[in-house]
């Protein structure tokens, strides 16, 4: 088979494809790899054949162009909500997902998310490379919804491989339910209006597979997967943080319970540092009796002052190399980061951020016993006193190492090359 795979250029975000990607080079498949400009360096560094596709993302800079067309969308719509709700695609609770509600983010977010994303000469990128390429499938970042038109121009089979949790699915499943009840003389689907316009601009039509795929492959832990009527094909997640050196200090184990301290690599690229506070987060752990390895940038560590004695700072260190030292992991719950503690069982404690699924994603550890959930402006005291349970308590680490079981139960993504090549066959169209 011929596999093009589809990333929005931010690398945690092509970190998740990588292992998959391989995989299936590695089996005989043909591989390339498209994206903005931004992440091409990235992805040739990976060893995979790299395909930049439209305009740079230049996440920094589209911010600002993206709040006026939010303050746009938002300013259309007759009795808006709360502005920053109308960015809550993580919202999950039923009697808030009304048809206001979800007819509000929708518009809001296909105006400053999805459009972005696939921009229009990125969507033609795309379809140019696959109707020259020819790819028999076509595996796209959720919110890389342009690569669903362009496999459909070009007869590809294609699937989605999930960034986190089906925030799209879940939404998109309640919002159609409410369009439903309305009459149809005031159904209204933004989403859906855009991507009708950008199919058939190739032959193609509009078809909910555009939003959703014809399939989905989920890494994360399917007993906490959401609750979507969709075909979903759990692989297992395989922690790959980019090139990278094992430093000596990580070769020798610890003399004490060690923790580590993460706001992850994504917020320093794009949200600028994530919302909790690396200053408070030292604080609250200067007093712990562990030995404390946090991952910040110079940037981050400017802010921050003396470092606490019992503090190990590195700019970077692989996380699947230095997880299975500790006892605890502190981090703002970035998904590569929450699926790298899971895979090797370390209980979390989450100072989440509200970006995407963040905040849904830590309820989950906080239900399943495997951690702890704290908002992103808590006191010193309660994260220490949270990061302490989560060490003294065994049940915490016996949770944990749990969920890490289920994701070596999980079939790896070697073992799910049998089941893509039957899926393709299954839905890819013809010449």
């Amino acid at each position: 088979m011929r596999v093009l795979f589809v990333t929005l250029a931010v690398k945690t975000h092509f970190f998740v494809q990588a292992p998959l990607a391989w995989a299936l080079r590695a089996a005989g498949h043909e591989v390339c790899v498209a994206s903005q400009p931004d992440l091409v360096d990235d992805i040739a560094a990976t060893g995979l054949t790299a395909v930049p596709v439209g305009p740079p993302l230049a996440a920094e800079a589209g911010m600002e162009v993206a709040r006026q067309q939010y303050e746009a969308a938002a300013a259309r719509l007759a009795d808006p909500p709360n502005p920053q709700d109308l960015m809550r695609f993580q919202e999950l609770r039923p009697e808030k997902l009304t048809y206001d509600f979800t007819h509000g983010v929708f518009t809001v977010m296909t105006s400053t998310v999805f459009q972005n994303f696939s921009a229009e000469r990125t969507i033609d990128d795309l379809v140019d490379l696959g109707r020259r390429w020819q790819p028999d499938l076509v595996i796209w970042d959720t919110v890389m919804m342009g690569a669903a038109v362009a496999a459909q121009a070009c007869g590809a089979a294609h699937a989605r491989l999930l960034y986190g949790l089906d925030l799209v699915g879940r939404m998109r499943e309640s919002y159609l339910a409410e369009v439903d009840r309305r009459d149809p003389e005031l159904r209204e689907d933004p989403l859906a209006e855009w991507l009708t316009r950008a199919s058939a601009g190739y032959g193609g039509e509009f078809s909910e597979e555009l939003v959703v795929g014809q399939w989905t492959i989920d890494p994360t832990p399917s007993s906490m997967r959401l609750a979507v009527d969709h075909p979903y094909v759990p692989v297992r997640h395989i922690p790959y943080n980019g090139p990278s050196v094992v430093p000596d200090w990580l070769r020798e184990p610890p003399k004490r319970r060690r923790v580590c301290l993460t706001l992850g690599l994504s917020f320093r690229d794009v949200q600028g540092g994530g919302q909790a506070s690396a200053s408070t987060l030292l604080e609250a752990l200067a007093e712990l009796d562990a030995e404390v390895v946090a991952t910040l940038s110079p940037e981050q560590l400017a802010a921050v002052g003396t470092l606490p004695d019992n503090v190990r700072a590195v700019d970077f260190v692989p996380l699947n190399e230095l997880l299975p030292s500790c006892s605890a992991i502190v981090h703002h719950g970035g998904y590569g980061t929450w699926q790298n503690a899971l895979v090797h069982g370390v209980p979390q404690v989450l100072v989440a951020s509200d970006v995407w699924d963040g905040v849904p994603r830590a309820e989950l550890i906080d239900e399943a016993g495997a951690g702890l959930t704290l908002p992103a402006d808590a006191a010193p005291e309660k994260i220490r006193d949270a990061v302490a349970r989560v060490l003294d308590d065994s049940a915490y680490a016996e949770k944990a190492a749990a969920l890490g079981a289920e994701i070596r139960a999980t079939p790896a993504p070697t073992d799910l090359i049998p089941e893509l090549e039957r899926l393709t066959a299954a839905h890819r169209r013809p010449a």
